[in-house]
């Protein structure tokens, strides 16, 4: 899943951002509203989360953009106010959940993760196809009870996969939602990932190869 962070503290954006890619989830950084807008744009996001007292362009004028727009994802307001009042103005405003700081990242991951599994693309807690289980809060995978050991990008890849399984999944669509806005699109870095995948997953294989068109999980 591809999340956007906006948080004018870069600081806290940057510490957000790691610990976000950390649990395999691909994530943007906007310091400032225009730039939150502007990735909006030209992006797809599961979860936007959301600074509210951002400078310039005001959090509360982001998330209304969001919902005048009918982008299609969650939105996870941040504040430095925590009174009952602040909590409904930003859900009035159409937040899908709110964050009071100092907040626990643990729980801000949980939060994103809920979050997501409400989006578009609609994601079980735990995963399963044939013999293979994954669960995305744990960050755990395993096949035939053999637990797997993943990078983050592996582990990535083999949620998309799973959350569509039987569906053909371009390498356009995995940069799209595993990698964030600095990939190159020009790169291996799909089939790279891929090939990786296959031999962690060992046999009978299970990812098959859409000539010209993309990957999916077969029937092993």
């Amino acid at each position: 899943m591809r999340v956007l962070v906006v948080e004018d503290e870069a600081t806290l954006a940057a510490v957000l951002a790691e610990g976000l890619r950390r649990n395999a989830l691909a994530v943007d950084v906007a310091l400032t509203g225009d730039e939150a807008l502007e990735r909006l744009a030209v992006n797809e996001y599961g979860v936007v989360v959301l600074d509210r007292d951002l400078p310039g362009v005001h959090g509360d004028q982001v998330c209304e953009r969001i919902i005048a727009d009918g982008l299609d994802t969650r939105i996870l307001m941040l504040t430095a106010a925590s009174s009952k009042r602040d909590l409904v103005d930003g859900l009035a405003l159409g937040a899908d959940d709110y964050l009071a700081k100092p907040f626990d990242f643990d729980e801000l991951l949980a939060r994103v993760r809920a979050l997501g599994r409400r989006a578009g693309r609609r994601l079980s807690p735990v995963l399963r196809y044939i013999d293979l289980e994954l669960d995305p809060l744990r960050h755990q995978a395993s096949r035939g009870g053999r637990f797997l050991r993943l990078s983050r990008k592996e582990f990535a890849v083999l949620e998309v996969l799973m959350s569509r399984a039987g569906q053909v999944v371009s390498a356009e669509d995995l940069l799209e939602n595993v990698w964030d806005e600095n990939a190159d699109p020009l790169t291996n870095a799909v089939r790279i990932t891929m090939s990786r995948l296959r031999a962690r997953l060992g046999d009978p294989p299970l990812i098959e190869t859409v000539q010209g068109v993309g990957y999916r999980l077969g029937s092993g």
